[in-house]
């Protein structure tokens, strides 16, 4: 069996224009927007990580299932790690490490392989602004 790569339901430029909408807004960025940001840095991650070993759940927004090893099939998965929308997307943008996300309790991880810190940030700020600035220059 070829293990595939997921397809993305997330227009790469749509996702990155919502992720750099909640950078500039945070909380005041409307609900949709956040809600596409989170999704989209969430397949990302799974893009890059593929696998079905730890599932990472950001409710309501969405969970994938990354990292090569164990297969989950039904149930709960062994391995587990969950946080709120806003903690998510400070973690993919590199605005919170995983350090200092796990020692204020803001992710429940558990299970092996949980510890996520050597596969964020997804993003830079140097990603969003190169970002802002291709998409500034293309509405010209």
């Amino acid at each position: 069996m070829i293990a595939m790569t997921p397809r993305r339901k997330i227009d790469f430029d749509a996702g990155m224009d919502a992720l750099r909408t909640w950078r500039e807004q945070g909380d005041d960025t409307p609900r949709r927007q956040q809600m596409t940001a989170v999704r989209f840095c969430l397949e990302e991650l799974e893009q890059r990580h593929p696998g079905r070993a730890v599932e990472v759940r950001v409710p309501p927004a969405g969970a994938v299932q990354i990292l090569k090893g164990t297969t989950h099939r039904r149930g709960t998965p062994p391995a587990v790690v969950e946080m709120s929308m806003p903690t998510w997307l400070r973690l993919a943008t590199g605005d919170l490490s995983w350090d200092e996300g796990d020692a204020a309790g803001l992710i429940q991880a558990s299970g092996q392989r949980t510890d996520l810190a050597a596969l964020l940030p997804l993003f830079d700020g140097q990603d969003l602004a190169v970002h802002s600035q291709s998409a500034d220059a293309g509405g010209l």
